[in-house]
């Protein structure tokens, strides 16, 4: 199973592309983004607010879309069934609150998938609703953009994950000629393609990217026949690793003072989650939080202690995870064990955001502020 790579000497820059002019917003309008993956339907209506944006509703439910389609290639009728049924509760909140601009995206179960064109075709029969599925390139650069805010001024090599569910998303990115002070900006630049910023300073350098088709279900569906949980959650950490080895940074093992990994996924905020203790999740405890390699190797150990029947049981992983929290946990400590790093930046923010974001900014509604 090859990782997605862009090929040809201008493939990079299909991270930056620029986007079509749009037809201006209205004052006040709202946003949508919509994020349909291989395991859950998500989706985020917001309106913008200085530098970012304020939720005014929101919708997530695993909807399993890419259950079998390891197997088969194919996604299955319960599988539709199950997603549309989602999709249609996103169609009633769009209506509800008048949302006319959004971007509704679909990523790996539907790239993979023979039958992804006849599902769009149901979709848009049945709920109204237009899903683009989007490239893997695309992904990535949009997991970058919505950890903006997290990257800290100090920070010249930085590494954005997405751990997926069909996919992991990795962006290496540059920001040593980039001024400190402006260094989260022009993370939050890179969707507009600009090399320099207005006054011409030099502005993030995507170095190198890959999108791994091993996200925490395509993981587990690998390793399935693997009967002994340890040893299954050993096999999966070495898999996905093996994956990596054509990833440029991944053979860059200097020490790194000014590096930061920032990861993005529910499993990185799971693992977070638990390492705090939460009995109830709060995105605001968890998002932005560091954790260290010992950290996270502490948590993990605990949910391999609980063994199937433990996790399925434990209030930190929910029901919704913990059939994926070891193939997720596997890709995560593969990660911090590959680069000079023992900290990660915690992300509860990913492609719905950075969908939002790119759209904002492309209209010029956002403020042009500090991050």
């Amino acid at each position: 199973m090859a990782p997605k790579r862009p090929t040809g000497a201008g493939a990079l820059d299909k991270l930056t592309a620029l986007s079509p002019a749009p037809v201006p917003p209205r004052s006040g309008e709202l946003y949508a983004a919509l994020d349909l993956g291989t395991n859950s339907c998500r989706m985020l209506i917001a309106q913008p607010r200085g530098s970012g944006f304020h939720v005014v509703d929101s919708f997530s439910k695993s909807v399993q879309l890419g259950a079998g389609l390891e197997k088969s290639g194919r996604l299955s009728h319960g599988s539709m069934s199950r997603t549309i049924q989602a999709l249609r509760i996103c169609q009633q909140k769009l209506k509800r609150n008048n949302v006319d601009r959004m971007r509704l995206v679909a990523t790996e179960a539907c790239r993979r998938a023979r039958n992804a064109d006849d599902f769009l075709r149901r979709v848009m029969n049945e709920t109204g609703l237009h899903l683009d599925i989007i490239e893997p390139q695309e992904e990535a650069r949009l997991a970058v953009v919505s950890c903006a805010p997290l990257v800290s001024r100090n920070t010249e090599n930085l590494l954005v994950v997405d751990i997926g569910g069909g996919s992991t998303e990795l962006v290496w990115i540059d920001l040593s000629d980039v001024p400190r002070s402006d260094r989260p900006q022009s993370i939050m630049r890179l969707h507009q393609g600009f090399k320099y910023d207005a006054a011409g300073a030099p502005a993030a350098r995507v170095v190198d990217w890959i999108s791994v088709p091993l996200g925490v279900a395509t993981l587990r569906d690998q390793f399935n026949d693997v009967d002994d949980d340890a040893a299954r959650f050993a096999l999966m950490s070495w898999f996905f690793e093996e994956n990596l080895s054509d990833f440029t940074p991944y053979h860059d093992t200097r020490p790194h003072e000014k590096f930061q990994i920032v990861g993005t996924s529910g499993t990185v905020t799971t693992v977070a989650a638990s390492h705090l203790g939460l009995k109830r999740y709060d995105r605001t405890k968890v998002d932005g939080l560091h954790m260290t390699t010992d950290q996270i190797d502490r948590v993990i150990r605990s949910y391999l202690a609980l063994g199937p029947a433990g996790r399925r049981a434990d209030p930190r992983i929910g029901q919704d995870r913990h059939a994926l929290i070891m193939s997720g946990a596997a890709i995560l400590q593969a990660l911090m064990r590959c680069w000079p790093t023992d900290r990660l930046s915690v992300a509860d923010r990913g492609l719905r955001e950075g969908l939002l974001y790119a759209q904002m900014s492309a209209d010029g509604v956002l403020d042009d502020g500090a991050l």
